[in-house]
């Protein structure tokens, strides 16, 4: 089913669709902080959104991908980072993540990548199933911490 859909990149003109969608993934954020880090991926050379639409150009799910200077896991540096990846509930199952990661993949050949990293959360087992589905490895689990450093 994913053959009626169709992924390219996103630029200004998918400001409100994609601020949408990065709200639905990255709910804890706010309006102005997808603003911003939506113009940040429009104005970097190292990141990209990526959108997944119907035929009628209606969004269906989008992707977003930074190049990290090393990723856990990862064997080459610098790598293209999977920073998220989201489907509207009622298109998932239907191949539009592995139609994301697939343009991805070729996406970032292209440019002499050999390898993808990303992450989730211990907790979301959907998307480990999805990572695992979409031909990602698991490399390690990792906890982690913070400390607050008093204000001198």
């Amino acid at each position: 089913m994913a053959d009626r859909f169709r992924v390219r990149t996103m630029d200004g003109a998918d400001r409100t669709a994609w601020a949408n969608m990065r709200a639905r993934l990255w709910p804890e954020e706010t309006a102005h902080a997808h603003a911003y880090m939506i113009d940040a991926v429009i104005d970097a050379d190292d990141a990209w959104g990526f959108i997944a639409e119907t035929a009628d150009a209606v969004p269906a799910g989008f992707a977003e991908v930074t190049i990290r200077k090393f990723a856990n896991g990862c064997e080459t540096q610098p790598v293209p980072f999977l920073e998220g990846i989201w489907v509207k509930p009622e298109c998932r199952r239907r191949g539009i993540g592995a139609l994301l990661v697939a343009h991805i993949e070729m996406f970032v050949a292209g440019r002499g990548f050999r390898e993808i990293g990303s992450d989730t959360s211990i907790a979301n087992l959907a998307s480990q199933a999805a990572h695992v589905a979409w031909g990602f490895s698991e490399t390690e689990r990792v906890v982690y911490y913070r400390r607050d450093v008093p204000v001198r």
